[in-house]
């Protein structure tokens, strides 16, 4: 029981991390993945299949990484929310850890394999691979 209690705090913190970019979603759901699994195959599964945290376990179970353009999202509204912040904060060592948060977390998403799109053409448009056509 207890771990279920854990598992869904860890969701609900997820999903507040989709939101907020200083709050990491990927391992909270981890967490909540690993207390569902010891305690709850069926929210274990239900988490799996999930329309909008699935993905996110799923990618990092099968180690496909981040799309290029995910992470230059992700990045991009990190460091936006981060300048809107520090221009709020007066106070320098908030603004200091703020910086080094986002270095941090952007360091972390540019260290994460790039995962290849759901298309693939070569630059002249002839083939794409991952359909299996060709144009001749």
């Amino acid at each position: 029981m207890m771990l279920i209690g854990i598992g869904t705090l860890c969701v609900m913190l997820g999903i507040i991390g989709v939101f907020l970019p200083v709050v990491p979603t990927t391992p909270f759901l981890l967490l909540a993945g690993a207390c569902y699994m010891r305690s709850s195959p069926r929210l274990h599964k239900r988490l799996l299949e999930s329309k909008w945290l699935g993905s996110y376990l799923k990618d990092y179970y099968e180690n496909k990484g981040m799309t290029l353009h995910a992470k230059a999202v992700s990045i991009s509204c990190l460091w936006l929310s981060l300048t809107i912040s520090m221009f709020f904060v007066e106070i320098i060592g908030v603004r200091l850890l703020l910086l080094g948060i986002g270095l941090a977390v952007t360091l972390f998403l540019l260290s994460r394999k790039t995962k290849k799109s759901e298309t693939c053409a070569n630059p002249c448009g002839d083939v794409n691979r991952q359909k299996g056509t060709t144009k001749e």
